[in-house]
């Protein structure tokens, strides 16, 4: 008796993504232990997702935007208040189902601070919340039948991204930074800010190795009575490993990376001085490791002591079409400050990357969007001597991806690799950066695949139809294997008679060819 000997193809098949604005919005009482407001210079947030609950067709996102706002106290000097802001949103999602895996990334697109008194602040924020719906499923293909007697079997080849690794795991980067001997000691901090730049996950036997720089930015008070207001930037390198018994060299990864926790902290050195600064970081890993599978699928079948017949259906499957990191370089000037204004110093700068638009192009992928810079600068004005700005400066990138189309299937992994800001004279600042982008793009492709097989008695009539050698003259489009399937023989055989080296033949060729039954010649 035949019977399909069938593998499973994993697969990690998009379904569906939605996305939905909202406003956040709240005013804020300055603590008693603050000091009153007379400036807002900048301020900057966070999106915290605390829990994502699939409900049928629609997702419940709750969370909250984790703030900061720097201010100028009226007596001079600077302070920070920081609050957060609730929220729990419901997104349609339509087709979602209860197995299906959910991403959900937003771009806090806009963060205004205002006041409203001296002793109260208004705290606006528009957020976009997206949700990306993936679902992991196999299909089936025969690669080939088991059976008694002897078959003759043709297989085809075909390539697959097969999904290896869909999860999440965190990594922790926890490091002391020491002041500079030149700086004092710290009193207060008052501002701190930590983001990611030149970060990378690649797969390795049994783990990811995850490496990258944290840019560490505070503003504090230094000890000591008529201290300035101090800054201090540091870049820490971090290398490591997370630990994924799954993970094989060569897969191909998709994975994103985001911090959830950034905190830092004063601490006291060997002479009880405040002098060391304690980084505590987790980094979240979105992991999704491919492997690139050769299928050897059965394509055809037949016997010479029997009939066999075969069900043929389609199997659907993804194959891997790009897999890169493009750069995209940014340059661009800034006009900072008003009319008669002097800039003094830059003591910060920024950006936060957002994709705005993707286009499919001949052979290539359109990918515009915005990064927003922040730039932190001091003045001549005792008034105001510090302030900020944020401009967003747009970019356009033309990804390779040949042989993209409406079908393709793509993900987007951007950051931010590079950036500097640099006095030209005057007013300007010229930034410059560079953009990483990760692209992964798969193809989805449908294959013919025999879905079940049969097998009868020889058809005697057709048989003795057939002579039992016979002369053919090779035709167009004809290949070894269909010959001997229509005159009732094998390839071997064919071989055997005509002195044949390999399976190779051509138009005009002229072969010999003996029927077989039950493995007995005519």
């Amino acid at each position: 008796m035949l019977e399909l000997i069938k593998e499973q193809i994993h697969m990690n098949r998009w379904k569906n993504s939605a996305a939905v604005q909202i406003t956040l919005d709240d005013d804020f009482i300055v603590p008693d232990a603050m000091d009153d407001v007379a400036q807002v210079i900048m301020g900057t947030g966070d999106i915290q997702v605390e829990s994502v609950k699939n409900q049928g067709e629609k997702v419940t996102v709750k969370g909250k935007l984790i703030f900061q706002v720097l201010y100028r106290k009226e007596e001079g000097g600077l302070q920070t208040l920081a609050g957060s802001i609730p929220f729990e949103e419901p997104i349609n999602v339509p087709g979602l189902e209860e197995k299906d895996y959910l991403t959900v990334t937003w771009d806090l697109e806009d963060l205004t601070a205002g006041i409203i008194n001296s002793r109260k602040l208004s705290v606006k924020a528009m957020v976009t919340l997206k949700v990306r719906v993936e679902t992991l499923c196999d299909a089936e293909a025969a690669v080939d039948v088991s059976g008694d007697g002897e078959i003759q079997v043709r297989k085809r080849s075909a390539e697959a991204a097969v999904i290896a690794v869909r999860k999440k795991d965190t990594y922790r980067i926890k490091e002391s930074i020491s002041l500079p001997g030149s700086k004092p000691s710290v009193e207060q901090v008052l501002w701190s800010q930590m983001k990611l730049r030149e970060a990378s996950a690649k797969p390795l036997d049994g783990q990811i190795c995850v490496e990258g720089e944290l840019t560490v930015f505070l503003i504090y008070e230094g000890e000591g009575e008529n201290t300035p207001v101090q800054w201090m930037e540091e870049t820490v390198p971090f290398s490591g490993q997370v630990e994924l018994a799954e993970s094989r060299e060569g897969m191909v990864p998709s994975i994103g990376l985001r911090l959830i926790h950034k905190e830092l902290e004063a601490k006291p050195d060997y002479d009880g001085e405040m002098r060391e600064l304690e980084v505590d970081a987790i980094l979240e890993l979105d992991i999704k490791l491919y492997e690139e599978q050769q299928l050897e699928l059965l394509g055809d079948l037949y016997a010479t002591d029997r009939e066999i017949s075969a069900e043929t259906g389609q199997v659907n499957f993804d194959r891997l079409l790009t897999k890169n990191t493009g750069k995209c370089r940014i340059a661009e000037k800034i006009r900072l400050g008003s009319a008669g204004e002097r800039i003094l110093q830059i003591c910060h700068n920024d950006g936060a990357v957002r994709i705005d638009e993707t286009e499919i192009k001949e052979d290539s992928l359109l990918i515009t969007g915005t990064l927003d810079v922040t730039l932190l600068y001091m003045t001549s004005d005792d008034a105001e001597p510090v302030k900020a700005v944020i401009e967003p400066v747009p970019f356009e990138y033309a990804a390779e991806a040949p042989g993209i189309d409406e079908n393709s299937v793509y993900q987007i992994n951007a950051g931010l690799e590079q950036m500097s800001a640099v006095m030209t004279g005057g007013d300007q600042v010229e930034v410059k950066a560079v953009l990483s982008l990760d692209i992964l793009v798969l193809q989805p492709v449908s294959q013919p695949v025999i879905d079940q097989v049969s097998e009868s008695p020889v058809d005697v009539a057709r048989l003795q139809a057939l002579p039992g050698i016979v002369g053919y003259i090779v035709q167009a489009g004809d290949d070894l294997w269909n010959i001997a399937r229509k005159f009732h023989t094998t390839e071997n055989r064919v071989m055997e008679t005509n002195g044949l080296a390999d399976r190779q033949v051509h138009p005009g060729q002229c072969l010999i060819l003996v029927k077989e039954v039950a493995g007995i010649s005519d």
